[in-house]
């Protein structure tokens, strides 16, 4: 087993290999001064089981080339097999033709990471878990959950109740409100328009409740702030938000410092900016550990599936 990192997190990367107890291995990531990619692996890969992490964070267009190129290289010295760790699957939100004339951008995104060369995906959740089926080769996708829950009953919070932000995310509330023995509530939501969000009805009830809203990703924070209105209009106490990745994109860290959102729990799928860092308001846990052993278990052939839970 050798683990490669691209150049999206490598804080996370480092966190994994020190998990497994292995150093990340020898390459190399350039640009050429138009700006293409360079890569070389500097070591030795025939015959190896490889991960390469990388991340779709931020400039995820970059990123996505990064790792395509890598993945090529990989095959193309041999490497017995290569498993993409990918802890946030960018264009996971364009799933589905919402409207005509429009692409499955995450449908081409899995026809393109199969194209390079890769074996197989290991992700955390994805958007919506039917990305898996865009694929033909075998696709992991983890889950924060078990790490966001243990650290909700670390506060010890009472009358809890766990909000899904909108319908899409139900599947996902109710399974973490379920491990949280919480109750559950749903934000009826419409989006006139990508990055716009307009809250309608609180269903469910959140008077005198401590609440956590739980999404997949928090990128623009219009949803999570306007959820959080709508809860503190319904009567709910102290209201938090748990996230699994941090895209936090234009006016998002204002919005929440303005927001009646008391702290917002997110990962490091993403790594956050120096801006983001220093709001007080976000907390960040690490799920290196959680990919670190999926990583040890896809090697050693041994069940994933109990990290799912």
């Amino acid at each position: 087993m050798k683990v490669f990192a691209g150049s999206s997190n490598i804080d996370l990367a480092s966190e994994i290999a020190a998990y497994l107890k292995i150093e990340l291995g020898k390459c190399v990531l350039e640009r050429f001064s138009d700006g293409e990619i360079h890569f070389y692996i500097d070591e030795n890969v025939r015959g190896a089981d490889i991960f390469i992490i990388q991340s779709g964070s931020y400039d995820a267009n970059f990123h996505l080339m990064q790792l395509f190129f890598m993945i090529d290289a990989f095959k193309r010295a041999s490497a017995e097999r290569v498993t993409a760790v990918i802890p946030y699957y960018c264009y996971g939100r364009q799933d589905w033709k919402d409207r005509p004339r429009v692409p499955i951008s995450a449908r081409l995104v899995a026809d393109l990471l199969e194209a390079a060369g890769a074996d197989r995906v290991l992700t955390m959740d994805l958007h919506s878990p039917q990305i898996q089926g865009f694929f033909s080769i075998p696709v992991d996708n983890l889950m924060a959950a078990p790490v966001q829950a243990k650290h909700i009953q670390s506060q010890r919070l009472k009358d809890l109740t766990v909000v899904s932000p909108d319908a899409g995310g139900v599947g996902r509330a109710k399974f973490f409100a379920k491990r949280l023995d919480a109750n559950l509530a749903i934000i009826d939501k419409r989006r006139p328009a990508p990055n716009v969000a307009q809250v309608f009805n609180v269903i469910g009830d959140v008077e005198d409740k401590n609440c956590v809203l739980f999404d997949d990703m928090v990128d623009t924070a219009g949803t999570l702030v306007l959820s959080a209105e709508a809860l503190k209009a319904n009567g709910a106490k102290r209201i938090f938000a748990t996230c699994t990745h941090p895209v936090l994109s234009g006016q998002a860290i204002a919005k929440i410092e303005q927001s009646t959102l008391e702290k917002i729990i997110v990962s490091n799928t993403i790594p956050l900016t120096e801006k983001s860092r220093a709001c007080r308001k976000i907390a960040t846990l690490s799920v290196a550990e959680l990919f670190g052993e999926a990583i040890r278990r896809i090697n050693e052939g041994s069940s994933v599936s109990s990290l799912f839970v």
